[in-house]
């Protein structure tokens, strides 16, 4: 309870400081290109552009609404591999800070976070404009968006804090984790639909029991089909979020101290 009090005001305290150093990630990462930041819209659309070509032509794909149901796949897992990639050298990218001045590490996660957040939200743009240039019909299932969202969020901070703590400490961790994120990409369905692609009854069950899989398929769902997520699903990876959220916080308080020794 101490460390979730703790948590608590240091999120407080140091949400100023997340929030100012986004901005100036987000100011830098664009501070020298012509196309400032329409490469944020570039980059996710091209990308989608490619996979609707093979996927869509070549694999003969047969979602409704294709380029809308890729585009939000792409969008949505690029947010989650980009921010758990980043999580493992976190504290070595960042040693010049950590060594310096003190503050809760898992903050410098959080700020990464809302840079590729807000790059999300910037595509998730795209999606809205080529919902009206494809004629779909906005249903009220669009308002389970934002949970959906904070639950992606939530997910990928709790296996981010977790993934920080031991890249401090396993050097190699960086190019397993770009293996596994490699191989987790294909078994999301960022570019088809878990559920009915792979023989039933393993689809249904690999969508269920992977929380990225089933944000990406209930986001589709909402935005493009009109049909509300699972509830109980929902409840259950809120659930399992917070808890690698506290098991991530508190072990990193509790290490903390050390990091600045290892690296």
């Amino acid at each position: 309870m101490n460390h979730i009090k703790r948590f608590a005001i240091d999120t407080k305290k140091y949400l100023s400081y997340a929030l100012r150093s986004a901005k100036a990630d987000l100011k830098s990462e664009v501070a020298n290109s012509y196309l400032d930041w329409l490469w944020w819209l570039i980059e996710p659309f091209c990308t989608m552009l490619i996979y609707t070509l093979i996927f869509g032509v070549v694999f003969n794909a047969s979602e409704q609404y294709f380029p809308i149901f890729i585009f939000i796949g792409i969008t949505m897992w690029g947010f989650f591999s980009r921010s758990i990639s980043g999580s493992v050298n976190m504290v070595r990218m960042n040693r010049a800070i950590i060594t310096k001045v003190y503050m809760p590490k898992y903050i410098l996660l959080f700020s990464k976070m809302l840079v590729n957040g807000f790059k999300m939200l910037v595509s998730f743009g795209i999606v809205i404009l080529m919902m009206i240039v494809f004629g779909v019909a906005p249903t009220v299932s669009i308002i389970w968006a934002v949970p959906i969202f904070l639950i992606l969020f939530l997910f990928t901070f709790g296996v981010g804090t977790i993934m920080m703590h031991y890249g401090v400490y396993v050097s190699d961790l960086s190019y397993i984790t770009g293996i596994v994120l490699n191989m987790l990409m294909y078994l999301t369905g960022t570019f088809y639909s878990v559920a009915k692609r792979i023989p039933a009854p393993f689809g249904e069950l690999l969508e269920k029991c992977n929380p990225v899989a089933f944000l990406i398929s209930s986001m589709r769902n909402a935005l493009l089909y009109g049909q509300a997520p699972d509830l109980m699903l929902m409840l259950v990876w809120t659930v399992a979020s917070l808890v690698l959220i506290i098991l991530g916080t508190l072990t990193i308080y509790n290490n903390e101290n050390a990091y600045v020794k290892v690296i």
